[in-house]
């Protein structure tokens, strides 16, 4: 029985190192087109088998992306996935998708993927705060690494300033002439980072109270998104009062409850929420967009670039929030 021919057969006949014959097998967009077809060419010559996936990979020519968002447990995330495909769908790319249910649970995830992660050449990561243990472990594999929603000195990023945000509601409601306020968030799970929640609650307490407003403490109210119960309400509101929700679906849970207590809104209370999603349009629920699906292509793009330039220097993106005003914040009294 012949022997089995290996990559160092390959290697040998084309001229090249291993690394080379494994860079044209695995990440062919890695490997120049002549180099690709020198490596196929004694690959064919000899008879080397590789891996069925990677072969079928290496003659189209594609690369893998793996996308790590919490998308069973976040609407939002889908939007910016679109935006994911929509971008790779010019390129001869795959999209390897990662769930994990909140920031915490990532943690793990993150560390293995370099060893597990099936040949990524590059990874998206999705609302995770990046530990500085996981991203000197995430630094020393071959992957290319773009945060959305998370930044770290050493990658690049795409994200949105969330206290902002918190900042832009707060001036809406104002101008529409509310005096009381309330905010209604979700719970952190671990103390380890600041959730955006935690920020847009910053950005909107900072300024209430830089235009002489009062965020009294029991009117925030933090609560299981996923949960089944129904959402605690602040309990000091004074009419003409509004709550900031920190997302379209908590909102969309306290509109509920409001209207279940024979709550009127917008006559007896204001109510907006945070992406300016789906969701919003269909309540008619003021909401602050975010562009949700086009930070899904920028961190494509950003991808892309740093697979074909490892050396530059890493970038961030910042996008713009716009506030769109409707039937929920309309002016009270």
């Amino acid at each position: 029985m012949p022997e089995r021919v290996t990559i160092y057969d390959v290697a040998a006949r084309a001229g090249v190192s291993i690394s080379t014959v494994s860079l044209a097998m695995n990440s062919p967009t890695r490997v120049s087109p002549a180099m690709r077809a020198r490596v196929y060419e004694a690959a064919d010559a000899l008879g080397f088998e590789p891996k069925t996936e990677a072969v079928a990979r290496a003659r189209r020519g594609v690369g893998r992306i793996g996308v790590l968002a919490p998308f069973s447990s976040y609407p939002s995330f889908y939007a910016r996935l679109n935006g994911v495909f929509a971008a790779a769908r010019d390129h001869p790319t795959e999209i390897v998708l990662f769930d994990h249910p909140w920031a915490g649970a990532a943690s793990p995830l993150l560390s293995s993927l370099p060893r597990s992660g099936g040949r990524l050449d590059g990874l998206i990561v999705m609302g995770v705060p990046m530990e500085q243990a996981v991203a000197d472990r995430l630094r020393e594999s071959s992957m290319a690494i773009v945060l959305v929603e998370g930044r770290h000195d050493h990658f690049d990023s795409v994200r949105v300033d969330n206290v902002a945000g918190g900042r832009l509601a707060a001036d809406h409601l104002v101008e529409r002439g509310y005096e009381t306020f309330g905010f209604v968030g979700e719970a952190q799970r671990s103390h380890r980072y600041r959730s955006p929640s935690e920020n847009r609650l910053q950005g909107f307490r900072e300024r209430l109270d830089e235009l002489g407003k009062l965020l009294h403490p029991q009117n925030i109210t933090l609560i299981n998104l996923h949960g089944e119960d129904p959402p605690q309400l602040p309990r000091l509101l004074r009419p003409p009062a509004a709550l900031f929700a920190h997302s379209d679906t908590v909102a969309a849970r306290v509109l509920r409850e409001i209207r279940s207590r024979g709550i009127r809104v917008p006559q007896d209370l204001g109510l907006m929420g945070f992406d300016d999603s789906e969701l919003a349009t269909g309540l008619d629920l003021t909401s602050i967009r975010q562009p949700l699906h086009e930070s899904g292509k920028l961190a494509v793009e950003l991808l892309l670039d740093r697979l074909r330039d490892r050396d530059a220097p890493a970038r961030e993106i910042s996008l713009s929030l716009r506030l769109t005003p409707r039937l929920t914040t309309a002016t009270p009294g």
